[in-house]
């Protein structure tokens, strides 16, 4: 398992993943989840990974070949985001077709999803997650961010702090600590974590950053966020034992 978060407000776009795959408790190894196919000053492409790693590694291959070879549709040639990320299903697609009925046979979980975001010339900067069927869903003003993998133990402080207002810095931030708090949680997910921040427009990647494990910002910042949420804990009101007792009385006696 991994976990992978995009996040998109008007200024631009956070890309962050972990990179540990997890094939059991015996058997936990370390490989990149989040890539950069950008061409500088033309277009910005980061794509995350998550499923099965046979999967994606042969996704990453074709469109890497694709790229070599120059031939037909490529990430680097496609005119809209939208139609990149048509183009990466149609490789999930194509790649599982390839190897599912033996992967069937043994009981393996072939899926995979992917994270693709971005900014193409004359587009806004977009944020996609490409299911394992192909298919994919678009982040929008009101839900500014996808999520694949390990997604429930990061999810609520997205929930509670990001808009599409949010300050990148601000959002940048928040993905590390959606990350850190998924691996406080779940064993599957760890470092080394990579993080891309992307300023809409710019159409380059100045800020990009990989924390591996043991690194001072990484153990600063979850020492930082586990003190401010005691602290907000110990701030909280004790339950009022009696509050609306009369209604809970009342309901027990109707009944």
């Amino acid at each position: 398992m991994t976990y992978c978060l995009g996040i998109i407000t008007q200024h631009g776009l956070v890309i962050a993943a972990d990179s540990r795959t997890n094939a059991g408790v015996d058997y936990i190894s370390t490989y990149q989840k989040l890539f950069d196919f950008s061409l500088p000053d033309q277009r910005v492409i980061l794509l995350c990974t998550s499923g099965n790693l046979s999967m994606t590694q042969a996704v990453l291959h074709a469109l890497r070949r694709d790229l070599k070879l120059g031939e037909g549709d490529t990430l680097h040639s496609l005119p809209t985001l939208f139609d990149t990320a048509r183009y990466v299903g149609a490789k999930i697609r194509q790649v599982q077709e390839q190897d599912r009925s033996w992967l069937e046979r043994d009981k393996i979980d072939y899926h995979c999803s992917c994270l693709l975001g971005g900014q193409l010339p004359g587009e806004e900067p977009a944020l996609y997650l490409i299911y394992s069927q192909g298919n994919f869903v678009q982040a929008t003003r009101e839900t500014p961010f996808l999520q694949i993998g390990e997604t429930k133990y990061g999810k609520p402080i997205l929930d509670r702090t990001l808009t599409f207002e949010t300050p990148l810095e601000a959002a940048t931030k928040c993905a590390l600590l959606s990350i850190d708090s998924t691996m406080k949680s779940n064993i599957s997910v760890g470092p080394p974590i990579n993080l891309i921040s992307y300023a809409a427009n710019s159409f380059n990647v100045k800020h990009q950053l990989r924390l591996r494990i043991g690194d001072p910002y990484l153990a600063k910042i979850r020492k930082l966020w586990e003190t401010s949420l005691r602290q907000a804990f110990d701030q909280m009101p004790d339950i009022e034992w009696d509050h609306d007792l009369g209604n809970l009385q009342e309901d027990i006696f109707t009944d």
